[in-house]
């Protein structure tokens, strides 16, 4: 057990003892930035000692240490994704941290990253005070932090970073589809319609940001060759726009979506799911989309619903097209 503890003379003294517990994160996920602000290097120690194998969603911890609120702006300036910040109140100064936490908010304007404040001199800043007057999320004694305390705050913290950055990537992804919608018939601007429904279905869905819309060549017709034009992708599909050949993209993708074309029809695996529907007039969609979790019947029943209404939308402009193509001539 960890544990905070103060001695006589009233400085911060901290005693950790637990055998430490396997990394189980999974291989490849982006792990959490967690911030460390603290002038004591061994609270930096014995913080990185009792996290030791956290993971949540399948994502572990990347540490970042700060001995001042200075060094702590200069990391803030160099990651712009840190999800929490573990900050000392005293350091230069009486109030160094609660300065830095004004500075966060006010300055940087940031109000995703989670901030609990820990103390070992809690009369410098009490409780109540600042809980009201400054935007932090938490604020713990160092005498009352045991290692399982500890760990339920950083668990809990993160959960509520992940939760705003999703709604927030939704939000987004609405207004982007709001603003091509208002045009999408005038200016046929259907990539960018599709490309913010994909960003705001990733987000509902706390997926991983590699999605892609493709619709097979042909049009409105089963394609006669290997090729896809891609409406809109995100992530490590980015790169690919316009026309392009299934053998470009991973064996193992390429198949999927090959399968998919060949039996008309959606298919799915633990971490990925392949989406196909075909409009009256014979329109063909896809929608290849990668998740850290399996997907749940609600998931499915979304992207289904996503991939229906983009190909209906984009079988109206199709057929706008035609029309005006035919006035033309």
């Amino acid at each position: 057990m960890s544990q905070f503890e103060m001695d006589s003379d009233g400085d911060d003294k901290l005693q950790f003892a637990a055998e430490p517990t396997g990394n189980v994160c999974v291989p490849g996920l982006v792990p959490w930035k967690l911030l460390l602000v603290d002038d004591e290097k061994v609270v930096h120690s014995v913080t990185r000692l009792a996290l030791e194998g956290f993971e949540l969603a399948g994502r572990g911890l990347e540490f970042i240490s700060a001995y001042s609120a200075a060094e702590a702006r200069q990391a803030l300036a160099q990651h712009d994704d840190i999800a929490l910040i573990l900050l000392d109140v005293v350091m230069e100064t009486d109030h160094a941290g609660l300065d830095l936490v004004h500075y966060i908010r006010r300055e940087l304007n940031n109000k995703f990253v989670r901030i609990v404040l820990r103390t070992g001199q809690p009369g410098q800043a009490p409780e109540l005070e600042v809980i009201t007057q400054y935007d932090i999320n938490d604020y713990k004694e160092k005498t009352e932090l045991t290692r399982q305390k500890l760990f339920s705050t950083v668990y809990t913290s993160l959960c509520s970073y992940r939760d705003l950055i999703a709604l927030e990537c939704n939000r987004l992804g609405l207004l982007k589809v709001i603003e091509a919608s208002a045009h999408i018939f005038e200016r046929r601007n259907m990539a960018a319609f599709a490309e913010g429904v994909l960003q705001q279905l990733t987000a509902l869905l706390y997926l991983n940001k590699d999605a892609m819309l493709v619709q097979p060549c042909g049009v409105l017709a089963r394609p006669s060759s290997d090729k896809l034009n891609i409406l809109a992708a995100t992530g490590c599909y980015s790169d690919f726009t316009g026309a392009v050949d299934v053998s470009q993209f991973e064996r193992e993708v390429a198949d999927r979506i090959a399968a998919t074309i060949e039996q008309r029809s959606s298919n799915y695996g633990d971490n990925y799911w392949v989406s196909y529907y075909v409009t009256e007039s014979g329109m063909e969609q896809l929608l290849y989309v990668s998740a850290k979790d399996v997907f749940s019947v609600p998931d499915i029943a979304m992207i289904e619903l996503f991939v229906k209404n983009v190909a209906i939308a984009h079988e109206t402009i199709a057929l706008l097209e035609s029309n005006a193509h035919d006035q033309h001539q």
